[in-house]
């Protein structure tokens, strides 16, 4: 990998913060689980490490309203999910494959 290359290809960062105001965050609705999900499929299917995939949280990315909400780059896809099935879904037409999965795209 030279110094131009990206250090991964994709990375994705999950909402993981916790408002103690009342307001609606991503932690109260089940992000660090879902977060730590993702992670684990990303290594099964040998997607993780230099030059692949980083799964990361996030501090507030602001839209905790949407969420939980998670956020893939290079491409600046943002993604509403709610369960298992829906970080599959990005994980194997997304992450794996490079398409977004415009059902869950906000």
């Amino acid at each position: 990998m030279s110094t131009s290359d990206p250090y991964f290809q994709r990375h994705i960062f999950f909402c993981c913060n916790r408002r103690e105001d009342g307001r609606e965050c991503c932690a109260d609705k089940g992000a660090n689980e879902l977060r730590d999900y993702c992670k684990q499929q990303v290594k099964k299917r040998g997607l993780a490490g230099t030059g692949r995939v980083r799964v990361n949280m996030a501090g507030c990315l602001d839209r905790c309203e949407l969420g939980p909400v998670a956020v893939v780059y290079p491409e600046g896809v943002w993604y509403r999910y709610q369960n298992r099935e829906d970080i599959d879904e990005i994980v194997e037409q997304h992450l794996a494959n490079g398409e977004p999965v415009q059902r869950l795209k906000i």
